[in-house]
């Protein structure tokens, strides 16, 4: 699959990251993880915390599939609002979730402060504000049912906003409890912290056929080996859709810029992650050297050839977004990319098991959220190849429980 596009921010940030070999020979292993980027490698690190054997095999070089293109904002919201979760599956079922996902930003940051890679993690507040007037009634909407939970939300009006920001809105959501982080950086922490445990890992071995039996999957490579696993993960990203196609997922283009370093963001209150209601939309996040990732204008395609055409023009239409919010904030972009993007119909991550697909174990932790999603999949699944009570697995699996509305 052609994942992305452009010229690429993430690996200048790490160039001197450490590589992983091709597999040379037949071996055999309790768990193979097939993706080496993020999904994986929290798979890797949670696993490589029990007394399994564990396998990661990556095509490419490790983290160079769509982590290179995550823009890594940590939050606990998602694209769906939370009270259209609560309409979707029941207030019990949405508060766990967003219970989840809490606690999965708490679990990166320890993790982070864990690993002997700095992932420049750091937390941030985010502003979630209505893009145009109609949509004020919506954060209305979400500001009760966020307050009903106890989450960290604040209201603020036109007034308030200007008080910290340079640009003028009607109102916003600001929250507490998110963070930000560099994604290659904590692969490779996650991997590299693996591998001392006993984890192998292998780039640059593509998986290109498999054998499937009651008790046992072999996986075969394209250079001619096997892998024998008592369990398999297939955690390779939006790719894992050319493995098994899921319905309930969606694959569109985004968008995103990285700009030069930037001296002064006075203006910026508190480098806040800032997002908006508008669909498609645009968010933006500052980086540990002082840079500006600007993102979003997703287009409802997942052509390759149809999102790189639009590169250009979106690269501009970012840079133009970026400063009707900070006039006073000149950038220019020295980064841009093109990249698809996965998603579900109902706004949620998934775990997919398949009776055609025996002992196997499907990531699609899609979404804007999806180094968090990430997180409460991996440990999920943790517990389930070690047998040990979960009952979160059942609120994402594909197959979707609704529990009742309360």
């Amino acid at each position: 699959m052609n994942l992305q596009t452009g010229k690429l921010y993430w690996p200048t940030t790490f160039p001197d990251a450490p590589s992983y070999p091709p597999l040379d020979e037949d071996i055999q292993c309790d768990v193979l993880i097939v993706g080496a980027g993020g999904s994986g490698a929290l798979c890797a690190y949670y696993l490589s915390e029990t007394d399994l054997d564990v396998v990661v095999i990556d095509k490419r070089k490790a983290g160079y599939g769509s982590t290179m293109t995550n823009t890594a904002l940590i939050q606990c919201l998602g694209d769906k609002m939370f009270f259209e979760l609560v309409n979707s599956f029941g207030e019990t079922y949405a508060a766990r979730h967003l219970t989840l996902c809490q606690q999965a930003v708490n679990e990166l940051e320890r993790t982070a402060n864990q690993l002997h890679i700095d992932t420049e993690f750091k937390r941030r507040d985010s502003l979630y504000y209505a893009s145009v007037a109609e949509d004020v009634a919506k954060l209305e909407k979400e500001y009760e049912a966020l307050k009903k939970q106890g989450y960290p939300v604040v209201w603020l009006n036109e007034q308030q906003i200007r008080q910290h920001y340079p640009f003028k809105k009607h109102a916003a959501l600001y929250t507490t409890g998110d963070g930000e982080l560099n994604p290659y950086k904590l692969t490779i922490g996650l991997l590299e912290y693996a591998k001392k445990r006993g984890v192998r890992v292998f780039e640059e071995t593509e998986m290109n056929g498999k054998k499937l039996e009651q008790h046992m999957a072999t996986c075969y490579t394209k250079n001619g080996y096997s892998i024998r696993a008592r369990k398999v993960i297939f955690a390779a990203g939006y790719e894992t859709l050319e493995v098994k196609q899921e319905k309930k997922a969606l694959l569109v283009s985004s968008y995103a810029v990285i700009t030069n370093r930037i001296e002064d963001f006075s203006s910026w209150y508190k480098r806040t992650l800032i997002w908006e209601t508008a669909r498609p939309y645009v968010y933006m996040r500052t980086t540990a050297d002082n840079r500006i990732i600007i993102g979003g204008l997703d287009e409802n395609t997942a052509y390759a050839d149809d999102r790189d055409a639009k590169l250009m023009h979106k690269k501009e239409r970012l840079i133009e977004e970026f400063h009707r919010l900070f006039p006073n904030i000149h950038v220019v972009p020295e980064f841009y990319l093109a990249a698809f993007y996965g998603g579900t119909h109902d706004g949620l991550p998934m775990i997919g098991v398949y009776d055609s697909f025996p002992n196997c174990y499907f990531v699609y932790a899609y979404g804007d959220n999806g180094t968090v999603y990430s997180t409460v999949l991996a440990q999920i699944l943790r517990d389930v190849i070690t047998e040990k009570q979960n009952d979160d697995f059942y609120l994402y699996m594909q197959t979707r429980p609704k529990l009742p509305q309360t």
